[in-house]
């Protein structure tokens, strides 16, 4: 125990600064340079963007820029754009349970500008030229740029150095960047990405229609892209139906299982999440067919209503909460069991129907 704290005289209860309100809020938004990126780039989706290119130096650690070509912010609005709890993407309550953007929390700038220095230069569509606002001072001067929206964020973690004694090396940080991105782009194959580093080209996956295969849909074409044609080789198409929920993706097959859970993709309404319910759907689904602690590979997209999930029950938005997790979890399990069941000549026929049993019809997941 602190004995500084032991018989220390009680302190009167007050407001926090503005500033430490948001260096703390930034804490639970930004935990690396990963974090940024992932945020950006929701808003560039949400903005309608069909071209993103993120540019990294020293791993994320010294700079990241963001640029995209959707919709533009009016400069009327960038300083607004820069405040917490600031959002065009919801207005009331009923707006957050329907919700199928990306972000809308309006936590993300207004974090990262408390950690970082940042600009923040958009053109909207109607506008005769871009704008440039300095996060810090609050100055506003006029830029060159097509419509579209740029945000550079650099020296992350500048003033709160013990944060950053946190940070891996820029080796890995950069890692973790270019895997929020990768993210991303499985669910987006309408979209172009790049990813530099240090100047060079490190990714870029780009929109789907150019190159694509007879036997191929978009869907199928990105993930060849990002995860290779031995991921496509070695899994099942997944396509099934059950009552308010679709899923589809691909599913490894059991000899091709991994060390590690590294190729695990899983996305809800297009965002990707962590969801120990769904992830223990899956295994059971492969259960005797895997040895030990073997882990299958898989990228799955479960589409349903938006109000039959949450999705504001963790400030990154990793996680969600299902209305009926019991009727989600054994629709997944059904919908892989049966796919790894069919073979390579009727994998493709077309969605297969899987049960969507009534609250309570289904035991306990543990």
């Amino acid at each position: 125990m602190n004995s500084a704290v032991v018989g220390a005289p009680r302190r009167p209860i007050r407001e926090l600064p503005d500033a430490l309100v948001s260096q703390i809020a930034a804490g639970e938004v930004v935990e690396r340079p990963a974090s940024v990126v992932r945020e950006l780039v929701d808003n560039a989706l949400d903005a309608g963007a069909t071209q993103i290119t993120v540019r990294l130096t020293g791993g994320g650690l010294r700079a990241i820029v963001v640029e995209d070509d959707g919709c533009g912010i009016p400069s009327s609005q960038l300083a607004l754009a820069l405040k917490r709890h600031a959002t065009s993407k919801i207005a009331s309550l009923s707006e957050l349970e329907q919700v199928r953007s990306m972000g809308f929390r309006g936590e993300a700038l207004a974090a990262i500008a408390s950690v970082a220095e940042m600009s923040l230069a958009s053109r909207a569509s109607d506008a005769a030229h871009a704008h440039r606002l300095d996060a810090r001072t609050g100055e506003l001067t006029p830029a060159a740029r097509a419509v579209g929206t740029t945000l550079e964020v650099r020296e992350l973690f500048f003033n709160t150095p013990a944060r950053r004694k946190f940070l891996k090396s820029e080796g890995t940080e950069f890692a973790h960047a270019l895997d929020a991105v990768r993210r991303h782009a499985l669910a987006r194959p309408d979209v172009t990405f790049a990813v530099w580093h240090d100047g060079k080209l490190a990714a870029q996956w780009r929109a789907a229609g150019a190159g694509l295969l007879p036997e191929d849909n978009p869907l199928t074409q990105r993930m060849r892209e990002v995860l290779g044609i031995d991921f496509i080789a070695a899994s099942r198409a997944v396509q099934a139906a059950a009552g308010p929920l679709r899923i589809e993706g691909r599913a490894g097959n059991p000899e091709a299982a991994r060390a590690r859970a590294d190729v695990q993709y899983l996305y809800v309404n297009g965002r990707f999440v962590r969801d120990r319910l769904v992830t223990h759907a899956v295994r059971s689904a492969y259960e005797d067919q895997l040895h030990s602690s073997r882990q299958p590979a898989y990228v799955l997209f479960l589409d349903i209503a938006p109000e039959l999930v949450d999705v504001n029950v963790h400030p990154t938005k990793i996680e969600v909460r299902f209305r009926d997790g019991r009727a989600v979890h054994q629709a997944v399990r059904q919908a892989l069991v049966q796919s790894l069941a069919l073979t390579r000549a009727v994998e493709d026929a077309g969605p297969q129907d899987v049960p969507w049993p009534t609250a309570g019809a289904v035991g306990s997941v543990s």
